[in-house]
């Protein structure tokens, strides 16, 4: 059974899209069988180009990466969500809409690295940094026994990340 996970920013351009690459190529780089997913509220329109520079970098396929609504996973065809997480202080903040089936929510606040000083080498470098931090998390993530855990017992686990 495939868990699905939703990651949300609010201009799902930057944070939310690092988490969901990473998380594609952890899980297949491990055979799990995890789906990555995510969106914002207020949706730029546009991947950051240090996003897409840093995954490439790591090895991170970026193609079909792209920002989008969060619309489109509240929608009746749209996957059932088993995780749904905000990495931004600006979505965790928002009032998200209700995912069918009672997904687990968690907030992992990341600073926003677009905005980071020191020009393109300081972005950059926060960029990669962010890269970083995410992945360990999703690490921890995907060592958990996602498919058999019940929710209360995973959202424990995944709040002590």
């Amino acid at each position: 059974m495939t868990t699905h996970v939703l990651i949300l920013c609010t201009h799902n351009s930057a944070r939310s899209v690092l988490a969901e690459a990473m998380l594609q190529h952890l899980a297949a780089t491990q055979g799990l069988d995890v789906r990555a997913h995510s969106a914002g509220s207020a949706p730029s329109g546009r991947v950051h180009p240090l996003a897409l520079e840093v995954l490439a970098a790591a090895g991170v396929a970026t193609q079909g990466l792209r920002s989008k609504s969060w619309d489109e996973f509240s929608a009746a065809d749209a996957p059932r969500m088993d995780i749904v997480i905000t990495v931004c202080d600006g979505a965790a903040e928002e009032a998200c809409p209700l995912w069918p089936g009672s997904p687990v929510r968690l907030h992992w606040g990341y600073a926003d690295p677009s905005s980071a000083p020191g020009g393109d080498a300081g972005q950059r470098a926060a960029f990669e940094h962010t890269r970083q931090a995410i992945a360990a998390r999703l690490q921890h993530l995907l060592a958990l026994p996602l498919a058999t855990q019940g929710a209360a017992a995973l959202h424990t686990e995944l709040s002590r990340l």
